[in-house]
């Protein structure tokens, strides 16, 4: 990623973050809803991982321009997240129920560079976790 479009990321993100608990909850709404059979997996407070999960990217995102400082911890996320159950196919899901929610946080802000950008960064993100979990890239 360039350094226009890791700010992109970065600057979008932040406008969503005011809403971060009603983006998680559009997030886990629209995920069950396109990916039903993922529901079991989460077996604890839906609230708490929407905490958790905007958490994580809060994280993931800030530290975008200095990414090989946060592999390892990405790395370790992605191999706990197969002993949840999660399998390869799942991160296109959560892919599209996250671009799906920043297209509704952002409204007018989610412009066709935003919504490419975005994309760009979780393909690249969700391939390096696959490959770390199971060793192969996605595809």
């Amino acid at each position: 990623m360039t350094s226009d479009e890791i700010d992109l990321v970065q600057s979008t993100f932040e406008q969503v973050r005011p809403i971060s608990t009603a983006a998680a909850g559009m997030f886990y709404g629209r995920l069950f809803e396109i990916a039903p059979d993922v529901r079991p997996l989460f077996k604890g407070d839906i609230a708490e991982q929407g905490r958790k999960l905007m958490a994580t990217l809060a994280v993931v995102i800030s530290a975008l321009h200095s990414l090989p400082t946060i592999l390892p911890a990405v790395s370790a996320l992605a191999k706990r997240h197969v002993e949840y159950g999660v399998k390869p196919d799942h991160y296109a899901s959560v892919g599209a129920a996250l671009l799906w929610t920043m297209e509704r946080g952002l409204g007018a802000s989610w412009t066709p560079e935003a919504a490419a950008t975005w994309t760009s960064a979780y393909t690249t993100l969700s391939d390096f976790m696959i490959g770390e979990a199971y060793g192969k890239p996605a595809g």
